[in-house]
């Protein structure tokens, strides 16, 4: 779905030497890794919730009759998707490229865990979160979902895009700001930004309506640019939009916003969750390698990170997932990203809260993107799965910047307040967190 996105030193040279034969092998071949053991991405039967919807649909528990309009509703409803997500996107950046224009853009809806694209006349595009192999692709036609002939099919080619060199070599998510020209295609030789949390506000959304935002500081939505000889004529749009009625006629779709909260929850979202499946996928194959040297080597099999360059992939891993769980280096929100009321309640709905009523989703007034910033990713599936001596490795070393501060400096700028309120939260609704710390208080060293 487019836009969117070894113990001692010998034997880890070895490790090492055998890793690099196994990478060159496999390029020769042109397999990424994770079509490889251990993840066997496309061989894997997933377990998302399009998977769980596909099972009820079997039952004949729900159909999908009426418009592709009505089939659109009744899929996001069945899927815990929030209309009020809706945030849309103009440039041409999708395999349905040839539908999407400024006046027929393509809508994405999202929860926590599935993304739903659709540009009317086409088909719907849906990735879906698997908690181990990462973002799954479907298509879905509803004409041929009116007729019974089939529903979701898993679609491989969208690895093209969300599973090559732009991606990272992970199946991913892409959500992107291009410079698009006013038919909507964009104008690639200037470039295009991966936004996440990190990307500049001036720089965020080229290609997207943006509405709900009432400040000053400019951003790249709502705007098209041109080119005068060889140089880029790109002006950002004055314009500050409650709805969408002045760039196109809404009516065909379910809203008639692109939340500005949306969007940059969105943003957030997509990138913690390739961070997840990057993080997940790498120690994944780093402890199988290292598993297949001890065999080999008739050692302990061990499920730990005992050779040094295991340690390092745990290390590294680890740190990405912390970096991204608590928005290390973000950049700050200017005021006047004020949102819509109805996307706010309905992020808000189910959040779980603190005795005091603290909780992860609780976006903040102005400045940044949430109040406490610690990510309600930690409660998902693909945090949860996290490979075990990978997460307890990042719960031990939150509980320690929590409880006692960063003595590092990386995570400096969460003060005394806001590491008390988020240790506070996780101690009550993240299941086993409040032994992960005890166990750390036992083990000062561990």
């Amino acid at each position: 779905m487019s836009r969117f996105l070894g113990a001692r030193s010998a034997l880890s040279c070895l490790g090492a030497a055998v890793a690099c034969v196994a990478t060159v092998t496999a390029g020769a071949q042109g397999q990424p890794d994770y079509e490889r053991s251990p993840i066997n991405y496309s061989r894997s039967a997933p377990h998302d919730e399009v998977a769980q919807l596909l099972s009820r649909l079997s039952r004949h528990e729900v159909t999908l009759t009426g418009s592709d309009r009505d089939i659109l509703r009744t899929l996001l409803r069945e899927l815990r998707i929030p209309i009020a997500s809706q945030i849309v996107v103009f440039s041409q950046t999708s395999l349905q490229a040839r539908l999407i224009h400024p006046q027929n853009p393509r809508a994405i809806y999202f929860s926590d865990t599935v993304y739903v694209g659709w540009v009317p006349g086409g088909v719907i595009e849906v990735a879906a979160i698997d908690p181990e192999l990462g973002p799954v692709f479907y298509g879905f036609n509803p004409a041929e979902a009116r007729t019974g002939r089939r529903t979701f099919v898993r679609e491989s080619s969208c690895l093209r895009c969300h599973g090559g060199n732009q991606s990272g070599d992970i199946p991913s998510l892409l959500a992107r700001s291009v410079y698009a020209q006013a038919n909507g295609r964009p104008m690639d030789r200037y470039g295009s930004v991966a936004m996440d949390d990190r990307t500049p506000f001036d720089q965020r959304w080229g290609g997207w309506y943006v509405s709900g935002y009432i400040g000053q500081t400019a951003h790249r939505g709502n705007a098209f640019g041109r080119e005068r000889g060889d140089q880029l004529i790109f002006n950002p749009s004055e314009r500050r939009p409650a709805d969408l009625t002045e760039f196109f006629d809404p009516s065909p779709y379910l809203a008639a916003t692109s939340d500005v909260v949306a969007l940059a929850v969105f943003q957030h979202q997509v990138a913690l969750h390739n961070v997840l499946t990057r993080a997940a996928h790498g120690f994944r194959r780093a402890l199988a390698s290292q598993q297949s040297l001890q065999r080999a080597l008739h050692e302990p099999e061990t499920a730990e990170a005992t050779y040094t360059s295991t340690q390092s992939a745990l290390a590294a891993a680890a740190e990405d997932v912390l970096d991204g769980l608590l928005f290390r280096n973000a950049a700050p929100l200017p005021a006047g990203v004020h949102g819509s009321a109805a996307f706010r309640e309905a992020f808000a709905s189910g959040a779980r809260r603190s005795q005091e009523g603290q909780y992860l989703k609780d976006l903040a007034p102005q400045g940044r993107l949430f109040a406490n910033r610690c990510s309600f990713l930690i409660y998902s599936d693909s945090f949860a799965t996290l490979p075990l001596t990978l997460k307890n490795r990042v719960l031990d070393r939150l509980g320690t910047i929590l409880r006692d501060g960063d003595t590092s400096g990386r995570y400096a700028y969460l003060d005394a307040d806001e590491r008390h309120r988020i240790l506070a939260v996780l101690l009550e609704t993240l299941p086993g967190f409040r032994g992960t710390l005890d166990a750390s208080v036992r083990s000062p060293n561990r």
